[in-house]
């Protein structure tokens, strides 16, 4: 492995030489928004760029159609570059995964074409399905992240910060069966399934008043009776649930859980929770990393800051990858912070001049970042040093990976 200092001198060189072209791909997929696990256009636009640059791509990753790794490169370490590109229903990209792609992709382009005599993989790694379906959550179960040193990305926003402050979040199926019948026929004969879901709002409403900050249950009613004239026997609703950390949201779920039970027996019915969604664990920012990622941003003219104190700007499956191994999710403003993400005035934002300067700019400080990541064992060491896990060896080999855990809860 060379000893010579990073080439940031060429990678600033080779970003320049780039730029039209990784705009280019961004502006392609603005144009061309595609949602959940159907980003069919944007990974064939991605793997082909890859593909031409050399490197070896493995497509249907995790058992996903719109997943795919684009590995240059033999063994560890490996710096893993996460590419983004699901965009939203009817709003199109308003939540700027199309820069998310073409940054990753560029940050690993670039690092491969200037990393003479540094050993290691890099590694572009195609996320399907951030908004809602979790992508990532699936490829971490599936050991996309098993060999992996450091996972790197950024976010658009309407914010320099440094972090994310990102949430940890899932959703459960909660029902009830009674007993039909006529309700003024044989009104005692029946056992309102309803009735019972309408109690589990009102305790879940008094319960909230009462949880820990950055808790919350919201739930909606999904099944509610057939008709008027019969009491329902079957009744189901929907509850998101969100927390401020992992361990915190299975408090919740419990509590969740537990309140179903009690409304259960006080109406005579039989209940059932389950999961119905990937769990997205908390945001871990790895602090030697994002402040690496910041420094090499400044030069840029961009200075990320932390964000503001108690600010929660949702939940995101990066989350699950930072419980494997050090992962940055900064978040770089497109636009003024009048606004917000997830609005048409942000998809607007993703195709502006202020987002191609955006996009340069962290292509060259992902691909410094990486390049540190790969050619500094003393950085990779103090990154894994304050991973969660902290079961970091000497040699740099990660540990075991962080389970996901699928497995519905059932009453």
């Amino acid at each position: 492995m060379s000893s010579s200092p990073p080439p940031y001198g060429r990678v600033r060189d080779e970003v320049r030489r780039r730029a039209d072209a990784l705009w280019d791909v961004a502006a392609a997929l603005h144009a061309d928004p595609e949602t959940a696990f159907a980003e069919h256009h944007a990974v064939a636009l991605l793997t082909g760029e890859l593909e031409r640059a050399g490197f070896a791509v493995r497509r249907n990753v995790a058992d996903l159609p719109t997943a795919f790794t684009a590995r240059s490169g033999r063994g560890r370490p490996t710096v893993a570059f996460l590419l983004e590109y699901d965009a939203l229903p009817g709003l199109g990209h308003a939540c700027g995964h199309h820069l998310i792609a073409a940054a990753g992709l560029g940050a690993a382009l670039v690092v491969d074409a200037v990393r003479d005599g540094v050993d290691g993989s890099v590694l572009a790694v195609g996320t399907p399905a951030e908004e809602g379906g979790g992508g990532k959550a699936l490829e971490v179960r599936a050991g996309v992240f098993d060999e992996v040193d450091a996972a790197l990305m950024f976010h658009p926003g309407v914010h320099d910060w440094v972090r994310a402050p990102l949430t940890a979040q899932e959703q459960y199926r909660v029902a009830f069966r009674g007993r039909a019948a006529h309700p003024t026929g044989n009104p005692t004969e029946g056992v309102d399934a309803l009735a019972a879901l309408v109690e589990l709002f009102n305790v879940l409403s008094a319960l909230g008043r009462r949880l820990p900050e950055g808790s919350h249950i919201q739930g909606i009613v999904t099944h509610g009776g057939t008709a008027t004239n019969i009491v329902p026997d079957h009744a189901e609703g929907r509850f998101g649930l969100r927390a401020a950390t992992t361990g915190a949201l299975d408090d919740l779920a419990g509590r969740l859980r537990v309140c179903a039970e009690g409304v259960a027996r006080a109406t005579g019915t039989s209940f059932e929770v389950e999961r119905a969604s990937v769990r997205y664990e908390h945001f871990r920012d790895n602090h030697v990393l994002s402040e690496h990622f910041a420094g090499h941003l400044t030069r840029a003219g961009i200075t990320l800051t932390p964000p503001a104190p108690g600010v929660r700007l949702g939940s995101s499956d990066i989350g699950n990858v930072s419980g494997r191994v050090p992962a940055i999710h900064p978040f770089v403003a497109i636009m003024d912070a009048d606004g917000g993400d997830h609005t048409p005035r942000f998809a607007r934002a993703g195709a502006s001049a202020r987002a191609r300067e955006v996009l340069t700019a962290v292509v060259e400080a992902l691909a410094c970042t990486g390049l540190d990541v790969l050619g500094d064992p003393e950085l990779r060491g103090r990154a894994w040093a304050e991973h969660p896990s902290r079961r970091s060896s000497p040699d740099g080999t990660s540990p075991a990976p962080a389970p996901v855990r699928l497995r519905p809860a059932r009453g």
